[in-house]
C-alpha cells in the first residue's frame, strides 16, 4: 500500500478551475476586438497598396468603410474621424487610423483598448 497519497485536493481544484475559468473570460472578452483590428490592419494595407493619387480624403474614407464593412469591423468602431492623412516633408503622404475601444468586463471594470496604424500611401493624395 502506498503510504503518501499525491494529487490536487477538491479546493486545490477549484481554485485552478476558477483561475482558468477568469482567464477564460478575459480572454473571450479581447479575442474579438484583436481580431476587429486584423481587419482592420487589412483594410488599411490594400487601401494604401492601390493607386490613391487623384482619391481625396472623403474618397480614402469612403473606401476604407466599405472594406471595414467586408472585414467584419463594427460600424460603430471607427469613425470618419479617426481616418486621417498627413503630409511628409518629403512629398509622400501616411495613413494613420488611431482608435480607442472601450470592453465591458465584470460590473464596473472596463477595458480600455487603444489601437494605431499608420501606412505610407503610393502617391499623392488630394485634399
Amino acid at each position: 500500500m502506498k503510504t503518501r497519497q499525491s494529487g490536487v485536493t477538491l479546493i486545490g481544484f477549484l481554485v485552478i478551475l476558477f483561475v482558468v475559468g477568469f482567464f477564460g473570460y478575459m480572454a473571450m472578452k479581447l479575442v474579438p476586438a484583436y481580431m476587429e483590428y486584423m481587419g482592420v490592419v487589412k483594410a488599411v494595407d490594400q487601401e494604401a497598396s492601390g493607386g490613391t493619387s487623384s482619391k481625396s480624403l472623403d474618397e480614402i474614407r469612403r473606401d476604407l468603410v466599405f472594406k471595414f464593412d467586408n472585414q467584419y469591423v463594427g460600424d460603430n468602431t471607427i469613425k470618419p474621424t479617426d481616418i486621417t492623412i498627413s503630409r511628409d516633408n518629403g512629398g509622400g503622404s501616411t495613413l494613420q487610423i488611431t482608435y480607442d475601444k472601450d470592453i465591458p468586463f465584470i460590473y464596473n471594470i472596463d477595458f480600455l483598448l487603444h489601437f494605431e496604424k499608420s501606412v505610407k500611401m503610393h502617391g499623392n493624395v488630394n485634399e
